[in-house]
């Protein structure tokens, strides 16, 4: 696609995860885990006006009050909801016009020659997406209805490795390498937080072929694992008293005869289901990772584990990627319903034995969709790092505890993601998208 293409795409998702919910809902509940989409909404809307129509052409704001309202750098969070928004047709309208005046400007950059260019459209669209995959996470904590996107797959069994899916235990072997971790200058577009490659020395370790599995994570809850505090870090201890979680966020008991608790179950936006077995689990912390490792007697990946065994010691931009399109990744090498649980068209997780496709060189599984992995870096920058012009986005948040997350997980869109990409989140935040998988102590 086009990068014409893909903003209209990208806009396209954003209305599907919003014109269905009513004026209630586009607030919704105030806490600190979510921002209410009235005025998400704006701000997609602000951010792309701001960075490509007034930062790069120079123009004047289509709207007076747009900082004061949605530049979430100076707009405190637990203020969003007292905001005097523009009403819910002011709002559509914002988004219309931003968007259709960003597309007038493409059309004067030939995308080949002119990347700068193009730069801040590219930002644009990968901040949409995000707040896209933010939109459908949202949707989750607030007990919405499941969003319906057009591109969905009829059902998780038409994932075109169906018969594949179920467990897929066991661990692989990923020889030491001296490894240039981070992203190198070819890629067309990177976050500052990448940049830019650089050695590192990872001894040989073992990591699982697949995320842990809802299945095997009942068994630390089964086993007590919330109640025994020596599996625990101090922090994640005192986060797990502070909650009073008991399981992951979204499980609970079905009830059963008069003996107590029955069979598992999840809530998956405004519906209780039965746990899959095979899926990863999802929506859970890292405290909860980091306990169910200690219990496991495993560890998790350190991000340069984690990308490794996602590429090889000669870097590739995806797992599956042929050695040729190792550097900027060929079209043909981008993600397809083939390689990866993306773009939302499955619905949810699927069990993690499907993509065999996917597959890294050394046999892991699904390091790219189906769930973000905890890794047990902190989030800091490079050597060398430099701020990029959207100064916001990384730099803020390496002075507080936050971990990395590496692969992205079913609704992250397929043209954000590479081996290289940095995702990060506090350990104690569990209503993102994030799993885990595990390595061998």
């Amino acid at each position: 696609m086009t990068l014409r293409e893909d903003l209209l795409d990208a806009r396209a998702r954003t209305l599907e995860l919003a014109l269905d919910l009513d004026d209630a809902q586009w607030m919704g509940q105030r806490l600190a885990i979510v921002n209410p989409l009235h005025w998400e909404l704006g701000h997609v809307a602000w951010f792309q006006e701001h960075w490509v129509l007034r930062h790069q052409l120079g123009l004047a704001p289509m709207r007076l009050d747009g900082d004061a309202l949605y530049d979430s750098a100076r707009v405190p969070h637990d203020t969003r909801w007292d905001l005097a928004l523009p009403d819910r047709a002011a709002t559509l309208a914002y988004l219309q016009q931003t968007l259709g005046r960003t597309l007038e400007t493409l059309d004067a950059v030939d995308e080949s020659r002119d990347a700068k260019g193009a730069y801040f459209a590219r930002l644009a669209l990968a901040h949409e997406d995000m707040h896209g995959e933010a939109f459908t996470y949202t949707r989750q904590t607030l007990a919405y209805p499941r969003p319906r996107f057009a591109i969905a797959a009829p059902s998780a069994a038409s994932a075109p490795s169906s018969a594949s899916a179920g467990p897929l235990p066991g661990d692989v072997e990923v020889p030491g390498a001296r490894y240039m971790l981070g992203a190198i200058e070819e890629l067309s577009f990177v976050f500052d937080n990448e940049k830019w490659a650089h050695a590192v020395d990872v001894p040989t370790f073992r990591i699982a072929r697949a995320p842990v599995t809802n299945e095997e994570f009942a068994r630390f809850v089964d086993a007590r694992g919330y109640e025994t505090r020596e599996l625990w870090s101090d922090d994640g201890w005192r986060w797990r008293a502070s909650v009073g979680a008991t399981g992951p966020v979204y499980w609970a008991r079905a009830p059963h005869g008069t003996h107590g608790g029955g069979e598992l179950r999840v809530r998956r936006y405004d519906r209780w289901e039965a746990l899959a077995p095979h899926e990863p689990v999802i929506h859970v912390s890292f405290h909860e990772a980091d306990a169910y490792c200690r219990w496991a007697k495993r560890r998790l990946p350190t991000e340069a584990e984690w990308e490794l065994a996602a590429s090889t010691p000669a870097k590739r931009r995806f797992p599956w990627s042929a050695d040729d399109d190792r550097v900027r990744g060929s079209l043909a090498s981008l993600p397809s319903p083939g390689h990866a649980n993306l773009d939302g068209r499955l619905g949810g997780p699927v069990d993690v034995a499907a993509f065999p496709a996917g597959d890294s060189a050394y046999g892991c599984r699904q390091m790219i969709g189906n769930v973000w992995e905890w890794t047990a870096t902190d989030f800091a920058p490079f050597p060398g790092f430099v701020v990029d012009p959207y100064k916001e986005y990384s730099a803020p948040w390496f002075a507080s505890p936050h971990k990395v997350l590496r692969g992205g997980a079913w609704t992250t869109r397929a043209r954000l993601l590479r081996n290289t990409w940095r995702n990060f989140y506090p350990p104690d935040r569990r209503d993102v998208l994030a799993g885990f998988r595990t390595c061998r102590l």
